[in-house]
């Protein structure tokens, strides 16, 4: 059995183009991948095939190709930009006499990286138990026999038994603690649905400039950088909209082709805040020359996610970054706002993104000049609480006409409970 490395920062890259479109992959994603997880690609082996080799994934030729380049560079890893069975990992490593990572497991060993809070660590170790518990054959096939022997006698159960046990009982525990959260969320999101606070996600594809936008629109500290996948942990923040009045922003995870389905499953409590958002801004890097395919894989995830049905608004960001584009706002036939383009870096359209927003959740307002007495100041006072009192003007007789502006649900609420005497008071 060789031994095993323990470093990853010098890699060498191996890519396949398949003619399949499912099964194709980005080259120049990969190496932004690499590159957020701190790895520096050494070279890159790029070869074309109809489909993969069952025991190696790229053929006995390529990987003795593989194997050189890993002797003459001092590379410690190979990375593949394809998802690798567990035979086909152990396989290759035998071969390239170093540790071999396929596409999920760098994106786990990013998140493992980005991962900051409490949750955001469950969930990581969440995902790689589950894709680990596939591979654990991997390094430790000279345990799979039962021990035994003088001194050696035990229960029967081989090594590798006893780490799926422990792994399984892991998983239990995180799976036990991942709920609370999810309860935790669950009951924040009842309470601003009592409210009627609208929560709006972003989503979009990695490095796409959400956390930029973001912290450009609440002041927050999110961590923002050019790099994938520089946000996972969600965070939420209030904001108040003139005519609207309190909404919240939730900052999600950002998304990437083929992303891992363990991925999708560990960060079940997270993706449920877009599930529930009352309005998506899919945020879209303008100046990548890739946009549209981003977008259909977005749109992809948001499928499976079972958010696919909630409305969207498109941002479309950097504009600082393409010529002769500037800030506008697109709208259909109907004045309803569909595309925002801006500089979330500079700022450049951030006014054009607030209009938008209130156009698409400002409720029905009515308006009304209302003379009330003296007496009704209960009424008076309510309306002040509700923000919707436009201006006061005292008359001569002791009334107040007051004109107001108020949403159609509160006019309603205030309805039944003053009844005729709100109704006698419009002028």
């Amino acid at each position: 059995m060789f031994e095993r490395y323990e470093g990853g920062e010098q890699a060498v890259l191996v890519h396949v183009d398949f003619p399949h479109e499912s099964a194709r992959e980005d080259l120049e994603e990969l190496k932004l991948l690499v590159a957020s997880a701190g790895v520096e690609a050494q070279a890159v082996v790029m070869t074309s095939r109809k489909s993969p080799d069952a025991r190696l994934f790229i053929g006995s030729g390529k990987t003795e190709e593989v194997a050189a380049l890993v002797q003459s560079t001092g590379a410690d890893v190979v990375i593949f930009n394809h998802t690798l069975s567990p035979s086909q990992e152990r396989n290759i490593e035998r071969q390239v006499k170093c540790r071999v990572l396929d596409r999920t497991g760098l994106i786990l060993d990013i998140f493992a990286q980005r991962a900051r809070t409490h949750e955001g660590k469950l969930q990581v170790e969440l995902a790689q138990l589950r894709h680990i518990s596939t591979r654990l054959i991997r390094g430790w096939t000279h345990l799979e026999r039962q021990k035994g022997g003088i001194g050696l006698r035990g229960p029967g159960e081989t090594q590798l038994e006893t780490d799926r046990r422990l792994i399984r009982g892991r998983i239990k525990n995180i799976l036990g603690r991942l709920e609370k959260v999810e309860k935790q969320r669950e009951q924040g999101r009842r309470a601003r649905n009592r409210a009627e606070v609208p929560t709006i996600a972003f989503v979009g594809y990695t490095n796409a400039g959400k956390s930029t936008l973001f912290n450009r629109l609440t002041d927050a500290n999110v961590y923002a950088a050019d790099q994938l996948f520089a946000t996972l942990d969600p965070t939420l923040r209030k904001y108040e909209l003139p005519d609207v009045g309190d909404i919240i922003f939730a900052d999600t995870v950002g998304f990437i082709r083929h992303l891992p389905h363990d991925l999708v499953a560990a960060f079940k409590a997270t993706l449920q805040e877009t599930r529930d958002a009352d309005l998506l801004l899919h945020v879209m890097d303008c100046h990548d020359e890739r946009m549209n395919d981003n977008r259909k894989e977005v749109d992809k995830v948001l499928t499976e996610i079972a958010a696919s049905d909630v409305p969207q608004l498109l941002v479309m960001n950097k504009v600082d970054l393409v010529t002769d584009v500037s800030p506008r706002i697109v709208r259909d036939e109907d004045g309803k706002p569909q595309e925002v383009w801006l500089s979330a870096r500079t700022g450049e359209g951030i006014e054009l993104l607030r209009e938008a927003l209130h156009d698409l959740l400002a409720p029905q307002l009515i308006e009304h000049e209302l003379r009330l007495p003296p007496k009704e100041g209960k009424l008076r006072s309510q309306l002040y609480a509700l923000q919707c009192v436009l201006e006061e003007r005292p008359q001569d007789d002791g009334d107040v006409v007051l004109s107001v502006r108020v949403p159609a649900i509160e006019w309603q609420r205030l309805l039944k409970q003053f009844g005729e005497r709100l109704t006698n008071s419009i002028c």
